[in-house]
C-alpha cells in the first residue's frame, strides 16, 4: 500500500469518527433537552403554610371551555399536599354524565364511556409524581377537539388519587390508620364545541323542603329548586328567589348563583334563607333564568310562617301569670 493510499484511508477514518461523535453529542443534546423541556411541565411550589390538615386539595374544581372543531384548549391542574407526610399521587381521566336522581350531581364512569365522552381528548402532562408535604405542583392539562366533532357538549374529568397505606401517620397526635384509605378527586371539563346546538331547558319545580307548609318563623328556611335539561349541552341557570308577605310587601330576595345542569338530567339545588321573624301567609317566587337567551321561568309556592315556640313561652308565661294571679288573690281573700 503507497503512502498516498494509506492517507487517503486514515483521512476517510478520521472524518467517519467526527460524525459519529458529532452523532453523540447531537443525540446527547436533544436528551438534555427533552428532559429539560419534561421536567418544565410540571412546576413545584412551596405552600406558605406548612401546616398538617390531613387532606389534599385539587384545584380548579371545574373548567369550562368553548372550542370549535379541530381546536385545543388548555389549563394547569393543581395539586397540594397537606397530608402530613410525602405522597405519590395518579391522575387519569375518565368521563361523567348527569342523572335523573335529584341527590346525584353527576356520575363518575370509571372505564366506561359517557354518552358526550370527552376522556379520549384530555392530555394529563403526567400520569403519576411524588408531591412532598407542604407542596403544590401546577400540571399542564390539554384538551384536543377532533376536527371531525359535532356541536354540542363534551364532558369528562381528570381524576387525582393517592392512597393512605396502614401505619401511614398524618400529624403528631399518633393516630394511625389501620385499613388503606383510596381518595379520588375529580375536575370536571366541560366542553362547548361550537355551532348550532340544542338548549333546552326549564325550573320544572319550586318548593320548601319536604314540600312543608308551615315554618317557624325563626329558623332557617330552604328552597328547592329541580331544574330539567333535555338538551344536548350543559346550562348553568340562575336568577332570583323573591318573598312577599299577605299584603304584597317583600321581606326578601335571594340571588340564585348560577349552577350547572347536565345534558339530558334533572339538577337539584338547595337555597337557603335566614328571616328575622316571620308569621303569617308568605308567597316566594322563584324567577329562573334558563342558562341562554332571555328565557325566564317562575314558579311560586305559598307557606305559613307560625313562630310556635314563641307562643309556646308566651303561652307559659301566660299560664305563670294566672297561676301567681290566683294564689295572691287566694291569700288577700283568706286574710
Amino acid at each position: 500500500m503507497t503512502n498516498s493510499a494509506f492517507s487517503k484511508i486514515m483521512f476517510q477514518a478520521i472524518k467517519d469518527l467526527s460524525k459519529f461523535f458529532a452523532l453523540i453529542i447531537v443525540v446527547g443534546l436533544a436528551h438534555s433537552l427533552y428532559i429539560v423541556n419534561a421536567k418544565a411541565e410540571v412546576v413545584v411550589e412551596k405552600l406558605p403554610d406548612n401546616k398538617v390538615f390531613n387532606d389534599f386539595v385539587v384545584g380548579p374544581g371545574k373548567i369550562e371551555m368553548e372550542l370549535s372543531a379541530g381546536q385545543s384548549g388548555t389549563f394547569d391542574l393543581l395539586v397540594s399536599n397537606r397530608l402530613g407526610t410525602d405522597k405519590t399521587f395518579q391522575l387519569s381521566s375518565e368521563d361523567f354524565t348527569g342523572s335523573d336522581d335529584p341527590s346525584q350531581t353527576v356520575i363518575l364512569l370509571g372505564s366506561d364511556r359517557g354518552p358526550y365522552s370527552l376522556q379520549d381528548f384530555i392530555k394529563v402532562g403526567t400520569s403519576s409524581l411524588g408531591i412532598d408535604h407542604g407542596s403544590r405542583v401546577r400540571i399542564p392539562v390539554s384538551v384536543s377537539i377532533p376536527k371531525n366533532a359535532e356541536p354540542g357538549g363534551l364532558y369528562g374529568s381528570v381524576i387525582v388519587s393517592t392512597m393512605s397505606k396502614a401505619g401511614d401517620t398524618g400529624d403528631n397526635t399518633g393516630v394511625v390508620s389501620t385499613n388503606p384509605i383510596f381518595t379520588r378527586i375529580a375536575v370536571l371539563i366541560f366542553i362547548k364545541i361550537k355551532g348550532e346546538v340544542k338548549e333546552d331547558g326549564k325550573l320544572v319545580d319550586f318548593s320548601l323542603t319536604q314540600n312543608k307548609k308551615i315554618v317557624s318563623g325563626t329558623d332557617n328556611i330552604i328552597f328547592n329548586l329541580f331544574f330539567k335539561n333535555d338538551g344536548n349541552i350543559h346550562l348553568n341557570p340562575k336568577g332570583t328567589i323573591v318573598i312577599e308577605n299577605m299584603l304584597g310587601s317583600t321581606v326578601g330576595s335571594i340571588d340564585v348563583e348560577p349552577w350547572y345542569a347536565m345534558p339530558k338530567s334533572l339538577r337539584f339545588r338547595e337555597v337557603s334563607w335566614k328571616p328575622k321573624f316571620l308569621f303569617g301567609k308568605y308567597t316566594a317566587t322563584a324567577s329562573i333564568m334558563r342558562g341562554y337567551g332571555e328565557l325566564k321561568d317562575e314558579i311560586s309556592y305559598t307557606f305559613w310562617a307560625i313562630p310556635w315556640k314563641l307562643f309556646l313561652i308566651v303561652l307559659v308565661l301566660v299560664i305563670a301569670v294566672v297561676i301567681f294571679v290566683r294564689k295572691s288573690y287566694r291569700k288577700i281573700a283568706h286574710k
